[in-house]
């Protein structure tokens, strides 16, 4: 009797709890996180992307299994099976946790019949086995690239006494100064906020090159420095329309192209990798 009445209680809280859920669904987003342990397959924990490249490998796999499976080319299609059931099976190597969420059984049968030049069954169990990935992809993939491919900015310092975050602040001020002072005839002020732009933004482009390694000067570049001379033309003699175009060019070409790179995904992954209080949890 008293298990009853626990598995009944158990209900209900279950019931409340999805209840509240649907109450708050406009402040409420359910995302499954990937195992940590993943972190060790890709930069920078581990020297190359293991856990992405063997993605790759097994995406080129599935094709080509198709592919000679519909040839009926049992020589090709052997090959690229045992390579697909090699590379399937490293996943649980990697992540231990995720051994039961591979279709073990499909995959035994797509090399079984491979192997016996079945190529009618190799294609119904590939069929199997891509609705198996896709699954898995469906829960992780996104928050997986937002996690472990997105840049992290939290870290990096421009100097011992500025760090990255603080220095973008500054410099959304600058292009604001400039853009108050040109409006309001302030013409000193104006030029001055130019100079610390310019300024700031070469103190930035000596940390973009950390990731940016093939173009060394990949912040500012030419575009950009030929708008901020020019911007500073129509700010010393040039009318309040003129400032107002050479200004939108230049926060499209130094601010919102990057930015619609690197803030949107960083804001993302901070969101979604940052752990929850009890007390925010409730909150919200």
């Amino acid at each position: 009797m008293r298990w009853r009445y626990f598995i009944i209680l158990q209900v209900i809280i279950l019931l409340v709890a999805a209840g509240l859920v649907y109450l708050h669904q406009d402040k409420t987003q359910l995302v499954k996180t990937p195992p940590t342990i993943l972190a060790q397959w890709y930069k920078p924990e581990n020297k190359r992307q293991v856990w992405l490249h063997n993605m790759f490998k097994l995406r080129r796999e599935m094709q080509a299994v198709a592919f000679y499976a519909n040839k009926k080319d049992a020589e090709h299609l052997q090959q690229w099976a045992d390579q697909l059931n090699n590379h399937y099976l490293k996943i649980a190597d990697m992540v231990p946790t995720w051994q039961k969420k591979l279709a073990i059984s499909t995959m035994s049968q797509l090399k079984k019949a491979s192997e016996e030049k079945n190529f009618t069954s190799v294609l119904i169990q590939h069929k199997k086995l891509q609705k198996s990935c896709d699954s898995c992809h469906d829960d992780y993939q996104a928050i997986t690239a937002l996690t472990y491919r997105s840049p992290d900015f939290s870290n990096i310092e421009i100097s011992s006494d500025l760090s990255f975050i603080d220095h973008m602040d500054s410099l959304t001020k600058q292009v604001n100064q400039i853009k108050i002072s040109a409006q309001d005839g302030d013409k000193y002020l104006a030029l001055s906020s130019l100079a610390e732009l310019n300024e700031g933004m070469e103190l930035l482009g000596e940390t973009c090159v950390d990731c940016h390694k093939k173009d060394r000067k990949a912040y500012p570049n030419a575009a950009m420095n030929k708008t901020l001379s020019s911007l500073k033309i129509s700010l010393e003699s040039g009318t309040v329309k003129q400032q107002g175009r050479e200004l939108g060019t230049l926060a499209v070409l130094a601010c919102a192209r990057c930015h619609g790179t690197h803030r949107i995904a960083y804001g993302a992954k901070k969101h979604l990798t940052t752990e929850i209080s009890f007390s925010n949890l409730i909150k919200h």
